[in-house]
């Protein structure tokens, strides 16, 4: 084959190439399907679930507190010393419940499982309200609804010191693209844990830019770039000509 048959050659080529090129980066800038949590995480002792990637227990207590001289009635998550307090306000020694978490231990992105560490840095806690109908009779008996939760206050507008309030929140993922990447089959945080959880905690007041806007616009840039060896291509073909 001669130079010039197969500078043609490679010239009729590049349409097809150029296309295959598109194609393969049209699905690099697809987006990754949502995440998915897999098995449901339980609070075991309430039967309260999530169908999200994690759920939060949050108890609180009513207490005594010193404040301002005084004392103060306040609902808090740990237990307030009062060894020093005056007769008549003393507080229960310890939570008889725990605040907890637990995982979704089975999560996936496009059929891959994704890290535990995924989930603590880019996971946003939100607060639901659950379903309560699973709820063993012995707490039925000493809780009610209260808001989103529940309550062990007889009157819950005036609770006594040692009862007890109880919310759950779960975790919910956004979406993953360019903040995960896959390495020895699982997904993976894209940078470091500090830098991870800093862009999560930014994601709310940040515009975020296209994802992998570079791989959308490579399609145009390899059309351009066909465009203008075609167009070298007739100044060759004129050039030759005229030396004819």
């Amino acid at each position: 084959m001669s130079r010039r048959a197969a500078w043609l050659t490679g010239l009729l080529l590049l349409p097809t190439l150029a296309a295959a090129a598109a194609r393969e980066a049209a699905d690099a800038a697809a987006p990754l399907p949502p995440p998915q949590p897999g098995a449901a995480p339980r609070d075991p002792d309430f039967g309260v679930r999530s169908r999200q990637f994690g759920l939060e227990r949050q108890v609180e207590m009513f207490q005594w507190r010193a404040a301002d001289g005084g004392y103060a009635r306040v609902w808090n998550a740990a237990p307030i010393d009062s060894s020093g307090f005056a007769p008549g306000h003393a507080n229960p020694p310890r939570l008889p419940l725990e605040n907890r978490r637990w995982w979704a231990e089975d999560a996936t992105l496009d059929g891959r499982p994704i890290d535990r560490e995924v989930l603590q840095v880019l996971g946003q806690w939100r607060t639901f309200r659950p379903n309560f109908s699973r709820l063993p009779a012995n707490l039925a008996a000493s809780f009610q609804p209260e808001g989103d939760g529940l309550t062990s206050a007889e009157n819950p507008l005036e609770p006594r010191i040692g009862d007890l309030r109880i919310r759950w929140r779960e975790l919910r993922l956004p979406a993953l693209d360019g903040k995960v990447e896959l390495r020895e089959g699982r997904w993976r945080l894209a940078v470091p844990p500090e830098r991870a959880a800093q862009q999560a905690a930014r994601a709310g007041e940040a515009v975020e830019l296209p994802v992998r806007e570079e791989a959308r616009l490579l399609p145009w840039l390899l059309g351009g770039g066909v465009a203008m060896l075609a167009l070298l291509a007739v100044l060759l073909r004129r050039w030759r000509r005229r030396r004819r």
